[in-house]
C-alpha cells in the first residue's frame, strides 16, 4: 500500500505556495507509506545565458560523504561548462549546467561514481528519502518552493528493500517522473526486455520498470497518451499511476481500478490523490468538481 498525490496549477497565483500544498498532500498520506517518501516540483526557470532554455538541473544524491563544490568543479572541468551547485541537505544537492545531458552524466559517471541521480530537467526537482513525509519535507524545505506543478509519493515497500533508491519518483528521462500505487506481475519479463534494447534499471522496484518503458516509448517519439496506453498494454498488475512531464501531468488506472484514486478539478488547479483526504485542504476544494477515474481511461492535462 502506498499514498500518491500530485497537484498542476492553472491559477499562477498559487504557484508560491505549491511546495506548501504539496507537503500538507503528502503528509496527509502518511498512513499509506511511512517508510519512505519523495516529491518531482517543477517550476518556471531563467533562461541559461545564450540559451533560449533554462540550463539542465541534476538532483543528486550520495550515500557517502560528497563534497559537492568539489564534485561540481570536477564536473565543470570535463565539460568545459560552468557548473552551479546548490546543496539541500548533507546527502543531496542540485548541479546546474549548461552543458549537455550525456556529457555532463558521462563526467558525473567519471568524478562521482558514487553519486546517483535523482532526476533532472529544464524544469524539475526530485528529492527523495527514506523516513517520514513530514520529516522530509522538513529537512529539504519543501514547503517554502514554488513551483506550478509536482507529483508526490508515499511508500510501504511490499516488492522491494527501503531504501533512498528504491524510493518514488522514478525521474528516468528529463523532465519526466512517475509515482505508482500497486504492484506489476511481470515487471521482470519487461525489465529483462527493456535490457536486451539497451534499457537497464538501477533497482528491482517494479515501479522502475514501468517509468523506464514511458521514457522508452516518448524516446521513440510518442506522446505521454500513447506511451501509457503501452504501458496498458505491456504490463500486467493492479495501479493507478500519475506520470508528469515538464508541460503535462496524467494519471491512469488498470482495467479493475482496486488502487484508489481521487480526482479535484477547478478554475485553479487539478489535483490528484489515493485518498480525499489529501485534498481536503486545499483552497477552493469545497467547488471542485471530485471524481473517481475510471479504469483504463488516460486522464491528461496539459499546461
Amino acid at each position: 500500500m502506498c499514498g500518491i498525490i500530485g497537484l498542476h496549477l492553472k491559477n499562477h497565483g498559487l504557484e508560491p505556495r505549491l511546495g506548501e500544498l504539496l507537503t500538507m498532500m503528502l503528509e496527509a498520506m502518511t498512513a499509506r507509506g511511512p517508510d519512505s517518501a519523495g516529491i518531482a516540483v517543477y517550476a518556471d526557470r531563467d533562461a541559461a545565458p545564450g540559451s533560449p532554455e533554462p540550463a539542465m538541473r541534476y538532483s543528486l544524491r550520495s550515500d557517502e560523504t560528497t563534497e559537492w563544490d568539489l564534485l561540481g568543479k570536477g564536473i565543470a572541468t570535463e565539460t568545459g561548462s560552468e557548473v552551479t551547485v546548490q546543496q539541500l541537505a548533507g546527502d543531496l544537492a542540485v548541479l546546474i549546467s549548461p552543458a549537455d545531458e550525456a556529457s555532463f552524466l558521462t563526467a558525473l559517471r567519471r568524478v562521482g561514481p558514487h553519486v546517483a541521480v535523482a532526476g533532472y530537467g529544464r524544469a524539475m526537482v526530485v528529492v527523495k528519502d527514506v523516513g517520514a513525509p513530514a520529516e522530509i519535507c522538513s529537512r529539504y524545505g519543501i514547503p517554502g518552493w514554488a513551483g506550478y506543478q509536482g507529483i508526490g509519493h508515499t511508500r510501504m515497500a511490499t516488492e522491494s528493500a527501503v531504501t533512498t533508491a528504491h524510493s518514488h519518483p522514478f525521474a528516468p528521462a528529463a523532465d519526466l517522473a512517475l509515482v505508482h500505487n500497486g504492484s506489476f506481475s511481470n515487471y521482470a519479463t519487461v525489465r529483462r526486455r527493456l535490457a536486451r534494447s539497451g534499457i537497464h534499471c538501477e533497482t528491482d522496484n517494479d515501479s522502475e520498470v514501468a517509468a523506464r518503458l514511458v521514457a522508452s516509448r516518448m524516446a521513440q517519439g510518442a506522446g505521454l497518451d500513447d506511451a501509457l496506453r503501452h504501458v496498458m498494454k505491456e504490463m500486467d498488475g493492479f495501479y493507478t499511476l500519475l506520470v508528469s512531464t515538464r508541460t503535462q501531468f496524467a494519471v491512469v488506472r488498470d482495467s479493475f481500478a482496486c488502487k484508489p484514486a481521487v480526482i479535484a478539478q477547478t478554475d485553479d488547479y487539478v489535483a490528484m490523490a489515493s485518498e480525499y483526504q489529501a485534498l481536503a485542504r486545499l483552497p477552493g476544494i469545497a467547488d471542485a468538481e471530485v471524481f473517481e477515474p475510471v479504469p483504463e481511461e488516460t486522464y491528461l492535462w496539459n499546461r
